[in-house]
């Protein structure tokens, strides 16, 4: 008997678990590579993610790799741009201190993201935090594609 939990987050994922995961990529539902640059306390960082359903924009989803940032040069925030265009194409539109990338290519597995965290580290000077959310993932689904139980975060649900 398959016991499915309907949402589930793992988070403070580091670049090698990630790299080594092994899970049904119609599964996730949202992941986000958060990267932070040293001293922490000054707050900068880069966040991108992709969230499978669109992420918000005003109320319309876009579809796409996203990306946010805090306490950047304004400089820096075209350098990031057109690296992830040049990764994953698709037309920027800027909102505040988001950029998405609509219509790009989506990435789903965990090499992938692993590899674009390992990108972003070097290219930009950051430490990244990773976090994966699935739908729809068995108790047994996850152990098999080797989710570090220690890091799980289920999201209760009515």
């Amino acid at each position: 008997m398959l016991i499915f939990i309907l949402r589930c987050r793992y988070w403070k994922l580091t670049i090698d678990e990630v790299e080594k995961l092994r899970y049904d990529p119609s599964k996730v539902l949202l992941w986000e590579i958060k990267g932070i640059r040293e001293p922490e306390q000054d707050a900068k960082f880069i966040g991108v993610f992709l969230y499978r359903h669109g992420t918000p924009m005003d109320y319309t989803p876009v579809k796409g790799v996203a990306f946010y940032h805090n306490n950047l040069e304004r400089k820096e925030i075209p350098e990031i741009t057109k690296f992830l265009k040049k990764k994953f194409g698709g037309k920027d539109i800027e909102k505040g201190e988001r950029i998405f990338l609509k219509e790009s290519k989506e990435i789903y597995e965990g090499k992938e993201i692993a590899d674009l965290a390992k990108e972003m580290k070097s290219n930009f000077s950051v430490n990244p935090v990773i976090t994966i959310e699935f739908q729809d993932i068995s108790d047994q689904e996850q152990k098999d594609a080797g989710l570090p139980e220690e890091k799980l975060l289920p999201i209760p649900t009515k």
